[in-house]
């Protein structure tokens, strides 16, 4: 049933996600490592659902 069906959908709006934050440590060694990283979003907006027979 998913292989006969389409979607046709818009663009609503593309956003940034929540900061997700990488820190790499190494004791003794003065290594220190912050990395900050948002995703980009896209939120759609679903027109039409359709299956064909």
């Amino acid at each position: 049933v998913l292989a006969k069906a389409a979607v046709k959908a818009t663009i609503k709006k593309q956003i940034k996600g929540d900061k997700v934050i990488a820190f790499k440590y190494k004791p003794k060694k003065r290594y220190r490592r912050k990395v900050g990283h948002r995703q980009l979003l896209t939120i759609l907006h679903l027109n039409k659902i359709s299956v064909k027979q």
